[in-house]
């Protein structure tokens, strides 16, 4: 398989305060990834990594097969990454139609085939094109936040935690939907605390613990290992 994605050795420091201590992954083409943790343990600030947000002080990040790690983080956009943030953070004084146009401001093509993909995938937006995105239940931000990513047509899509705080249907929505967001030939890189259905997505995973990779393995893998269910699938091992 064709890696897409490599972090090798990627340290990254917030002050005194090691938060990633020399972390390597590879996502491959067409795969979903999944990274699972704690709070704390790195899983966001290797996302804002990759996407430009946050510089390594050590290690190399490459997409593609060329480093990014000292790329802007507009220009990894325009590359091919784009992220949908924990919280969603939609513009909640826009439409919904001009948040996703938001999501495409650096294209100068039309946009109509990428718009109607989207609304393919979420029809209450199409529903809601209209409508401020503050005034949108929290299951439909999370939409709009996927789409409005969707809509700089990403070859790797990375997603912090997007059943956070949404009811389980809809969370089983928003899954089933990254899916077939995968199936349409997306790559995911997946940051998620719902470990169960995060496993149950993804081809891969990777373990983080306060800034280490203790873990990498397929997720069936990791969802029949004792460790793991013990730590985040809440079992008890004998």
């Amino acid at each position: 398989m064709t890696a897409v994605l490599q972090l090798d050795d990627v340290q990254v420091k917030y002050g005194a305060i090691e938060a990633l201590k020399g972390i390597t992954l590879e996502v491959n083409e067409g795969e979903i990834v999944t990274l699972l943790g704690a709070n704390g343990a790195g899983k966001t600030t290797t996302l804002r990594t990759i996407s430009g947000l946050l510089r390594p002080t050590r290690g190399t990040v490459s997409f593609a097969g060329s480093r990014i790690d000292n790329v802007k983080s507009h220009e990894i956009v325009a590359l091919g990454i784009s992220q949908s943030p924990e919280g969603r953070r939609v513009f909640p004084s826009m439409t919904v139609l001009e948040n996703l146009q938001m999501g495409a401001y650096q294209r100068r093509d039309n946009l109509t085939a990428d718009l109607e993909r989207v609304f393919g995938l979420f029809p209450i937006l199409a529903e809601r094109r209209k409508q401020q995105g503050g005034t949108l239940s929290g299951g439909e931000q999370q939409m709009l936040a996927i789409g409005r990513a969707l809509m700089s047509s990403p070859k790797l899509l990375l997603l912090d935690e997007p059943s956070l705080g949404l009811a389980p249907l809809i969370v089983k929505k928003i899954f089933e939907i990254i899916q077939e967001i995968n199936e349409q030939g997306t790559t995911v890189l997946l940051v998620e605390q719902n470990a169960v259905q995060a496993l149950k997505l993804a081809h891969r995973g990777y373990v983080l613990e306060t800034g280490n990779i203790v873990m990498g393995a397929s997720a069936a893998e990791l969802l029949a290992d004792p460790r793991v269910r013990a730590a985040y699938l809440g079992e008890d091992v004998a």
